[in-house]
């Protein structure tokens, strides 16, 4: 008896969540929207949030954390509201040379950064000891505490610099044999501008850029990439099958024939990322800004700028039909 009523259960229980998931449709069925009458406006904003981002980059720099300048951090929780410039003062009193400090999440958290002391690591350790006698009386607990050299952190930022820089040339690559050179140029200044346009999210409100947010570029590089291959992969798809319809035509019906694909990805990937900036902390904050924003200009990237591009690239039908004969005659064989 009991089993049996578990069973029912079980099938009222799918049958209720095939329903939710049938009307569950953020994107109805048989879109036509024209995006590609709309691809010049995307291809002049795509241009201006590029140049403002190394507009961005070059006058403000980026904040670098830690991890790529070198030098001595402490995160410390302060007795009651952090005094910022009384903090300032008992530090620089101290002739350690630069120093920064930084409200760090609550108002009683605070980041303070100080220059590499001239010496080993006896130097950073006394610099470290005499900041926190200055800092007596005004500081509950000292929550971290971290020495970087300034050759690791030139190694660190050389370092990441290649793995972009890698990740880009292997992405093409991949496009480039997986359909056709145009669809890799296409896809590699898509992938670009995602890049360039989180680096001027970080330049232009100074988030601290350190080792996780190099990663979080890389994570938006294959988020990115990922969309961008569905959609190509639809429009080689229906090239292949509306041989007579025009291209213009053809790729506003591979977009949004991939259009819930795309957006239901997008929105799952943010509800996870939220939940993440919500709940993670400071310490992961700017690693999830970066995901958030590159979610958001990846999916726009890859329908609004990815498949717009091969309008200019010119790209021959021909080769595709002459690799379907092939495929063909390989399989027979």
């Amino acid at each position: 008896m009991f089993f049996g009523c578990v069973a029912v259960a079980r099938k009222f229980c799918r049958f209720k969540l095939g329903v939710i998931l049938k009307t569950l449709r953020l994107i109805p069925d048989k879109t036509n929207i024209h995006f590609m009458e709309w691809r010049k406006v995307a291809l002049v904003t795509s241009i201006c949030l590029v140049v403002g981002s190394l507009t961005l980059f070059a006058g403000r720099g980026l904040n670098l954390g830690i991890d790529f300048l070198g030098g001595i951090l402490l995160e410390v929780k302060t007795t009651g509201p952090a005094d910022i410039g009384n903090l300032r003062s008992k530090i620089g009193g101290l002739g350690l040379g630069d120093i920064s400090l930084q409200e760090f999440g609550a108002p009683d958290t605070v980041l303070i950064r100080v220059q590499r002391q001239e010496g080993g690591d006896d130097a950073q350790k006394i610099a470290v000891d005499r900041i926190k006698g200055s800092l007596a009386g005004s500081v509950a607990e000292y929550r971290r505490t971290e020495f970087v050299g300034p050759t690791v952190g030139a190694e660190l930022k050389e370092a990441a610099i290649w793995a972009v820089l890698a990740a880009v040339v292997a992405i093409l690559l991949y496009i480039w044999f997986r359909f056709e050179w145009q669809f890799g140029i296409g896809a590699v200044i898509a992938l670009t501008h995602d890049v360039l346009t989180t680096i001027g999210l970080f330049a232009l409100l100074q988030l601290e850029f350190n080792v996780s947010t190099v990663a979080a570029v890389l994570t938006i590089a294959g988020y990115s990439i990922n969309d961008t291959v569905v959609v190509y992969d639809r429009v080689r798809e229906n090239m292949r099958r509306y041989k007579r319809l025009s291209m213009i035509e053809l790729f506003n019906r591979s977009i949004n024939e991939t259009l819930s694909r795309t957006v239901m990805t997008s929105v799952t990937t943010l509800l996870a990322l939220l939940a993440l900036f919500i709940f993670g902390g400071e310490v992961i904050r700017g690693f999830t800004i970066a995901l958030i924003w590159g979610v958001f200009v990846g999916t726009y990237s890859s329908i609004a700028l990815a498949v717009p591009l091969l309008i200019y690239f010119k790209i021959d039908r021909r080769s595709l039909s002459n690799d379907d004969e092939n495929e063909g005659s390989s399989t027979e064989a």
